[in-house]
Protein backbone atom coordinates (compact mmCIF):
# COMPACT_ATOMS: atom_id res chain seq x y z
CA UNK A 1 0.00 0.00 0.00
CA UNK A 2 1.37 3.31 -1.47
CA UNK A 3 2.11 6.01 1.52
CA UNK A 4 -0.37 8.59 1.86
CA UNK A 5 -1.05 11.17 4.14
CA UNK A 6 -4.76 11.11 3.93
CA UNK A 7 -4.65 7.57 5.32
CA UNK A 8 -6.43 7.67 9.29
CA UNK A 9 -7.68 4.81 11.32
CA UNK A 10 -10.48 5.12 13.70
CA UNK A 11 -10.90 3.20 16.80
CA UNK A 12 -14.11 2.48 19.13
CA UNK A 13 -15.65 0.22 21.59
CA UNK A 14 -19.01 1.02 21.78
CA UNK A 15 -21.81 0.52 24.69
CA UNK A 16 -21.68 -3.05 24.71
CA UNK A 17 -18.02 -3.16 25.12
CA UNK A 18 -18.13 -6.31 22.86
CA UNK A 19 -14.76 -5.62 20.87
CA UNK A 20 -12.73 -2.37 19.34
CA UNK A 21 -13.80 -2.00 15.37
CA UNK A 22 -10.93 -0.83 13.80
CA UNK A 23 -11.15 0.81 10.26
CA UNK A 24 -8.73 2.19 7.96
CA UNK A 25 -9.86 5.12 6.15
CA UNK A 26 -9.32 6.88 2.67
CA UNK A 27 -10.42 10.24 1.78
CA UNK A 28 -8.43 10.57 -1.42
CA UNK A 29 -12.19 11.60 -2.57
CA UNK A 30 -12.73 13.62 0.11
CA UNK A 31 -15.59 11.54 1.11
CA UNK A 32 -14.67 8.36 3.63
CA UNK A 33 -14.10 5.06 1.87
CA UNK A 34 -12.84 1.81 3.98
CA UNK A 35 -9.65 0.30 2.90
CA UNK A 36 -9.34 -2.03 5.75
CA UNK A 37 -11.48 -2.96 9.34
CA UNK A 38 -11.84 -5.37 11.85
CA UNK A 39 -13.07 -6.09 15.61
CA UNK A 40 -10.30 -6.37 18.22
CA UNK A 41 -11.66 -8.45 21.09
CA UNK A 42 -11.50 -7.45 24.57
CA UNK A 43 -9.91 -9.79 26.69
CA UNK A 44 -12.42 -11.20 28.76
CA UNK A 45 -11.75 -10.02 32.30
CA UNK A 46 -11.18 -6.79 31.25
CA UNK A 47 -14.58 -6.69 29.85
CA UNK A 48 -16.44 -7.55 32.62
CA UNK A 49 -14.40 -4.78 34.57
CA UNK A 50 -15.35 -2.38 32.03
CA UNK A 51 -19.14 -3.65 32.49
CA UNK A 52 -18.91 -3.32 35.81
CA UNK A 53 -18.08 -0.33 36.45
CA UNK A 54 -19.92 1.37 33.59
CA UNK A 55 -23.41 0.06 34.84
CA UNK A 56 -21.85 1.33 38.54
CA UNK A 57 -22.01 -2.53 40.04
CA UNK A 58 -18.34 -1.80 40.87
CA UNK A 59 -17.14 0.93 42.70
CA UNK A 60 -13.87 2.11 42.06
CA UNK A 61 -10.95 4.34 43.24
CA UNK A 62 -9.09 6.78 42.13
CA UNK A 63 -5.96 4.76 41.32
CA UNK A 64 -8.16 1.67 39.79
CA UNK A 65 -9.64 4.18 37.67
CA UNK A 66 -6.22 5.02 36.55
CA UNK A 67 -4.43 2.10 36.00
CA UNK A 68 -8.23 0.97 34.09
CA UNK A 69 -7.60 3.64 31.81
CA UNK A 70 -4.02 2.37 30.62
CA UNK A 71 -5.12 -0.40 30.79
CA UNK A 72 -7.74 0.51 27.90
CA UNK A 73 -5.67 2.61 26.46
CA UNK A 74 -2.86 -0.57 25.69
CA UNK A 75 -6.23 -2.60 24.43
CA UNK A 76 -6.47 0.65 22.08
CA UNK A 77 -3.33 0.17 20.85
CA UNK A 78 -2.88 -3.14 20.36
CA UNK A 79 -6.33 -3.22 18.30
CA UNK A 80 -5.06 -0.43 15.81
CA UNK A 81 -1.06 -1.93 15.35
CA UNK A 82 -3.56 -5.65 14.58
CA UNK A 83 -5.28 -3.87 11.92
CA UNK A 84 -1.78 -2.37 10.64
CA UNK A 85 -0.15 -5.27 10.49
CA UNK A 86 -3.02 -7.23 9.01
CA UNK A 87 -3.75 -4.60 6.27
CA UNK A 88 0.58 -4.19 5.49
CA UNK A 89 0.19 -0.68 6.46
CA UNK A 90 2.76 1.29 7.91
CA UNK A 91 2.46 3.70 10.98
CA UNK A 92 4.06 6.37 8.55
CA UNK A 93 1.34 6.59 5.99
CA UNK A 94 -1.55 7.25 8.34
CA UNK A 95 -1.88 11.00 9.12
CA UNK A 96 -4.06 9.93 12.78
CA UNK A 97 -5.65 7.95 14.53
CA UNK A 98 -9.18 8.84 15.85
CA UNK A 99 -9.91 7.38 19.17
CA UNK A 100 -13.60 7.78 20.46
CA UNK A 101 -12.72 5.21 23.77
CA UNK A 102 -14.72 3.41 25.74
CA UNK A 103 -17.89 5.35 27.66
CA UNK A 104 -17.75 4.47 30.94
CA UNK A 105 -20.43 7.93 32.09
CA UNK A 106 -22.43 10.12 29.78
CA UNK A 107 -24.58 12.92 31.94
CA UNK A 108 -24.83 15.32 29.64
CA UNK A 109 -27.55 16.70 31.85
CA UNK A 110 -28.40 18.13 35.35
CA UNK A 111 -26.05 21.15 36.89
CA UNK A 112 -22.61 19.81 35.62
CA UNK A 113 -22.87 17.78 32.53
CA UNK A 114 -20.03 15.24 31.38
CA UNK A 115 -19.30 12.71 29.24
CA UNK A 116 -16.18 10.37 30.10
CA UNK A 117 -14.48 8.03 27.68
CA UNK A 118 -11.69 6.42 28.90
CA UNK A 119 -8.51 4.35 26.81
CA UNK A 120 -5.32 6.64 27.23
CA UNK A 121 -5.10 8.42 23.68
CA UNK A 122 -0.94 9.57 24.76
CA UNK A 123 -0.52 5.27 25.38
CA UNK A 124 -2.04 4.80 21.72
CA UNK A 125 0.14 7.64 20.39
CA UNK A 126 3.44 6.31 21.95
CA UNK A 127 2.55 2.61 21.21
CA UNK A 128 1.52 3.48 17.69
CA UNK A 129 3.89 6.29 16.63
CA UNK A 130 0.77 7.64 15.34
CA UNK A 131 -0.74 11.21 16.49
CA UNK A 132 -4.06 10.44 18.22
CA UNK A 133 -7.08 12.74 18.44
CA UNK A 134 -9.62 11.34 21.44
CA UNK A 135 -12.25 13.13 23.51
CA UNK A 136 -14.22 14.16 21.08
CA UNK A 137 -17.54 14.48 23.09
CA UNK A 138 -16.56 17.03 25.65
CA UNK A 139 -16.52 20.07 23.43
CA UNK A 140 -20.09 19.38 22.51
CA UNK A 141 -21.34 19.15 26.19
CA UNK A 142 -19.36 22.09 27.28
CA UNK A 143 -21.49 24.14 24.45
CA UNK A 144 -24.58 22.95 26.07
CA UNK A 145 -24.93 19.96 23.70
CA UNK A 146 -25.52 16.33 24.29
CA UNK A 147 -22.32 15.22 23.02
CA UNK A 148 -23.81 12.51 21.08
CA UNK A 149 -24.77 11.23 18.50
CA UNK A 150 -21.81 12.32 16.50
CA UNK A 151 -22.77 9.56 13.60
CA UNK A 152 -25.09 12.02 11.40
CA UNK A 153 -22.60 14.32 9.55
CA UNK A 154 -21.27 11.11 7.86
CA UNK A 155 -24.56 9.34 7.53
CA UNK A 156 -25.54 12.29 5.43
CA UNK A 157 -22.71 12.54 3.75
CA UNK A 158 -23.01 8.49 2.65
CA UNK A 159 -26.03 7.77 2.41
CA UNK A 160 -28.44 11.37 1.89
CA UNK A 161 -30.98 10.79 -0.73
CA UNK A 162 -31.71 14.60 -2.20
CA UNK A 163 -35.95 15.12 -2.33
CA UNK A 164 -36.49 11.60 -0.15
CA UNK A 165 -36.73 11.21 3.54
CA UNK A 166 -34.43 8.82 4.86
CA UNK A 167 -33.80 7.31 8.22
CA UNK A 168 -30.23 5.74 9.38
CA UNK A 169 -30.40 3.45 12.65
CA UNK A 170 -27.49 2.43 14.19
CA UNK A 171 -28.09 -0.83 16.53
CA UNK A 172 -25.29 -0.65 18.52
CA UNK A 173 -25.80 -1.26 22.51
CA UNK A 174 -28.34 1.92 22.23
CA UNK A 175 -30.18 2.61 19.47
CA UNK A 176 -29.94 6.11 17.47
CA UNK A 177 -31.45 7.22 14.52
CA UNK A 178 -30.15 10.13 12.00
CA UNK A 179 -33.09 11.36 10.08
CA UNK A 180 -32.00 12.61 6.57
CA UNK A 181 -34.78 15.14 5.52
CA UNK A 182 -36.21 15.65 1.94
CA UNK A 183 -35.08 19.17 2.14
CA UNK A 184 -31.10 18.69 3.32
CA UNK A 185 -31.92 18.81 7.41
CA UNK A 186 -30.47 16.57 9.48
CA UNK A 187 -32.12 15.31 12.85
CA UNK A 188 -30.91 12.61 15.24
CA UNK A 189 -30.94 11.34 18.63
CA UNK A 190 -30.77 8.16 20.91
CA UNK A 191 -33.99 6.33 21.12
CA UNK A 192 -33.54 4.41 23.99
CA UNK A 193 -32.33 0.27 24.41
CA UNK A 194 -31.16 -1.84 21.33
CA UNK A 195 -28.62 -4.75 21.99
CA UNK A 196 -27.30 -3.72 25.13
CA UNK A 197 -29.72 -5.30 27.91
CA UNK A 198 -30.38 -7.70 25.48
CA UNK A 199 -26.87 -8.62 25.94
CA UNK A 200 -27.01 -8.25 29.64
CA UNK A 201 -29.54 -10.23 30.21
CA UNK A 202 -28.23 -13.38 27.90
CA UNK A 203 -24.78 -13.28 29.46
CA UNK A 204 -26.58 -13.23 33.11
CA UNK A 205 -28.55 -16.18 31.76
CA UNK A 206 -26.76 -17.74 29.32
CA UNK A 207 -23.29 -17.00 29.51
CA UNK A 208 -23.33 -15.78 26.46
CA UNK A 209 -22.33 -12.68 25.82
CA UNK A 210 -25.14 -11.97 22.96
CA UNK A 211 -28.83 -13.54 21.93
CA UNK A 212 -27.60 -15.04 18.25
CA UNK A 213 -29.82 -14.39 15.88
CA UNK A 214 -32.03 -13.47 18.68
CA UNK A 215 -32.88 -17.30 19.14
CA UNK A 216 -33.35 -16.80 22.87
CA UNK A 217 -35.69 -14.13 22.56
CA UNK A 218 -37.23 -16.04 20.14
CA UNK A 219 -38.12 -19.22 22.34
CA UNK A 220 -39.99 -16.95 24.98
CA UNK A 221 -42.89 -14.76 24.68
CA UNK A 222 -43.49 -10.67 25.19
CA UNK A 223 -44.73 -10.09 28.86
CA UNK A 224 -47.14 -7.51 28.07
CA UNK A 225 -47.14 -6.28 31.79
CA UNK A 226 -43.53 -5.90 31.49
CA UNK A 227 -43.35 -4.63 28.27
CA UNK A 228 -45.81 -1.36 29.25
CA UNK A 229 -43.83 -0.86 32.65
CA UNK A 230 -40.92 -0.56 30.48
CA UNK A 231 -41.85 1.66 27.82
CA UNK A 232 -43.21 3.99 30.42
CA UNK A 233 -39.80 5.29 31.28
CA UNK A 234 -39.74 9.18 31.27
CA UNK A 235 -36.83 8.95 28.82
CA UNK A 236 -39.17 7.95 25.58
CA UNK A 237 -40.99 10.74 25.98
CA UNK A 238 -38.15 13.50 25.85
CA UNK A 239 -38.06 15.53 23.27
CA UNK A 240 -35.41 15.73 21.09
CA UNK A 241 -31.74 16.54 21.57
CA UNK A 242 -31.41 13.67 23.71
CA UNK A 243 -29.26 11.02 24.93
CA UNK A 244 -28.39 8.06 26.78
CA UNK A 245 -26.62 5.06 27.99
CA UNK A 246 -26.14 1.77 29.57
CA UNK A 247 -25.71 4.23 32.98
CA UNK A 248 -29.36 4.34 32.26
CA UNK A 249 -30.75 1.82 30.89
CA UNK A 250 -28.92 -1.29 32.65
CA UNK A 251 -29.61 -4.32 34.34
CA UNK A 252 -30.97 -3.07 37.64
CA UNK A 253 -33.00 -0.74 35.85
CA UNK A 254 -34.51 -3.87 33.95
CA UNK A 255 -34.86 -5.97 37.26
CA UNK A 256 -36.69 -2.79 39.65
CA UNK A 257 -39.34 -3.76 36.74
CA UNK A 258 -39.53 -7.60 36.88
CA UNK A 259 -41.70 -7.76 39.65
CA UNK A 260 -42.17 -11.84 39.34
CA UNK A 261 -40.10 -14.16 40.00
CA UNK A 262 -42.25 -16.72 37.75
CA UNK A 263 -41.10 -14.71 34.56
CA UNK A 264 -39.02 -17.10 32.59
CA UNK A 265 -35.62 -15.73 31.06
CA UNK A 266 -36.49 -16.23 27.82
CA UNK A 267 -40.21 -14.31 28.16
CA UNK A 268 -37.71 -11.23 29.79
CA UNK A 269 -35.19 -11.61 26.37
CA UNK A 270 -38.27 -11.60 24.27
CA UNK A 271 -39.92 -8.56 26.08
CA UNK A 272 -36.60 -6.92 25.87
CA UNK A 273 -36.62 -7.36 21.93
CA UNK A 274 -39.78 -5.87 21.56
CA UNK A 275 -38.58 -2.80 23.67
CA UNK A 276 -36.32 -1.91 21.33
CA UNK A 277 -38.01 -2.56 18.12
CA UNK A 278 -41.04 -0.50 19.71
CA UNK A 279 -38.96 2.33 20.90
CA UNK A 280 -37.37 2.57 17.52
CA UNK A 281 -40.40 2.52 15.76
CA UNK A 282 -42.51 4.58 17.93
CA UNK A 283 -39.43 7.08 17.29
CA UNK A 284 -39.31 7.05 13.48
CA UNK A 285 -43.20 7.43 13.19
CA UNK A 286 -42.98 10.06 15.58
CA UNK A 287 -39.76 12.43 14.05
CA UNK A 288 -39.83 10.98 10.33
CA UNK A 289 -43.57 10.16 9.41
CA UNK A 290 -42.94 10.27 5.97
CA UNK A 291 -39.89 8.69 5.66
CA UNK A 292 -39.37 6.03 3.20
CA UNK A 293 -36.89 3.65 4.00
CA UNK A 294 -34.88 3.07 7.20
CA UNK A 295 -31.05 1.39 6.45
CA UNK A 296 -29.73 -0.17 9.30
CA UNK A 297 -26.07 -0.58 10.99
CA UNK A 298 -24.53 -1.94 14.24
CA UNK A 299 -24.23 -5.02 15.52
CA UNK A 300 -28.45 -5.53 15.58
CA UNK A 301 -28.36 -5.68 11.70
CA UNK A 302 -27.08 -9.40 12.95
CA UNK A 303 -30.17 -10.59 14.99
CA UNK A 304 -32.34 -11.88 12.47
CA UNK A 305 -35.41 -11.58 15.09
CA UNK A 306 -34.76 -7.89 15.67
CA UNK A 307 -34.68 -7.33 12.11
CA UNK A 308 -37.57 -9.12 11.44
CA UNK A 309 -39.49 -6.89 14.22
CA UNK A 310 -38.53 -3.87 13.35
CA UNK A 311 -39.54 -4.59 9.55
CA UNK A 312 -43.04 -5.39 10.83
CA UNK A 313 -43.30 -2.52 12.81
CA UNK A 314 -41.66 0.14 10.18
CA UNK A 315 -43.70 -1.49 7.22
CA UNK A 316 -44.67 -0.29 4.80
CA UNK A 317 -40.93 1.85 4.72
CA UNK A 318 -38.56 -0.47 3.58
CA UNK A 319 -35.83 -1.85 6.07
CA UNK A 320 -32.57 -2.76 5.05
CA UNK A 321 -28.99 -3.14 5.95
CA UNK A 322 -26.61 0.13 4.87
CA UNK A 323 -24.71 -2.75 2.70
CA UNK A 324 -27.06 -1.73 0.35
CA UNK A 325 -25.57 1.14 -0.57
CA UNK A 326 -22.11 -0.34 -0.23
CA UNK A 327 -21.62 1.18 3.42
CA UNK A 328 -20.47 -1.33 5.94
CA UNK A 329 -22.47 -1.49 8.64
CA UNK A 330 -20.64 -3.26 11.03
CA UNK A 331 -17.54 -0.50 10.37
CA UNK A 332 -19.75 2.92 10.03
CA UNK A 333 -18.91 4.19 13.78
CA UNK A 334 -15.21 3.50 13.33
CA UNK A 335 -14.96 5.30 9.89
CA UNK A 336 -16.70 8.42 11.47
CA UNK A 337 -14.45 8.33 14.13
CA UNK A 338 -11.61 8.33 11.35
CA UNK A 339 -13.52 11.14 9.74
CA UNK A 340 -13.56 13.04 12.99
CA UNK A 341 -10.23 12.81 13.51
CA UNK A 342 -9.22 14.24 10.08
CA UNK A 343 -12.35 17.07 10.54
CA UNK A 344 -10.23 18.18 13.81
CA UNK A 345 -6.87 18.31 11.24
CA UNK A 346 -8.38 20.11 9.24
CA UNK A 347 -9.68 22.90 11.71
CA UNK A 348 -13.11 22.29 10.57
CA UNK A 349 -16.31 21.74 13.22
CA UNK A 350 -17.19 17.90 13.61
CA UNK A 351 -20.51 18.38 14.96
CA UNK A 352 -23.76 18.87 14.33
CA UNK A 353 -26.18 21.87 16.40
CA UNK A 354 -28.85 20.77 15.31
CA UNK A 355 -28.56 17.20 16.22
CA UNK A 356 -26.50 17.95 20.02
CA UNK A 357 -28.07 20.95 20.47
CA UNK A 358 -24.99 22.72 21.07
CA UNK A 359 -24.72 26.15 20.79
CA UNK A 360 -22.68 26.27 17.84
CA UNK A 361 -20.57 24.52 15.37
CA UNK A 362 -17.19 23.07 17.44
CA UNK A 363 -13.89 21.38 17.19
CA UNK A 364 -14.09 18.26 18.40
CA UNK A 365 -11.05 16.36 19.92
CA UNK A 366 -7.71 17.14 21.31
CA UNK A 367 -4.85 16.09 19.59
CA UNK A 368 -2.10 13.66 21.13
CA UNK A 369 1.42 13.61 19.28
CA UNK A 370 3.05 10.76 18.73
CA UNK A 371 7.06 11.07 19.15
CA UNK A 372 9.10 12.04 16.23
Amino acid sequence: MSETPSLYLGLISGTSADGIDTALVSFEQEQPRLLAARTHPWPQALRSQILAVAQGEAAIDLDAFGRLDIALGHGFAEAALALLKESGTPAAAVRAIGSHGQTMRHRPGGEHPFTLQLGDPATIAERCGIDVVADFRRADVAAGGQGAPLLPAVHAMLLARPGHTRVVLNLGGIANITVLEAGGGVIGFDTGPANGLMDAWCLRHRGEAFDRDGAFADSGKIDGALLEALLADPYFELPPPKSTGREHFHLDWLVAHVRTATLAPADVQATLLELSARSVANAITRYAPDSEDVLACGGGVHNGALMHRLAELLAPRVLTSTATFGVDPDFLEATAFAWLARQRLLGLPGNLPAVTGARGPRLLGAIHAAPH
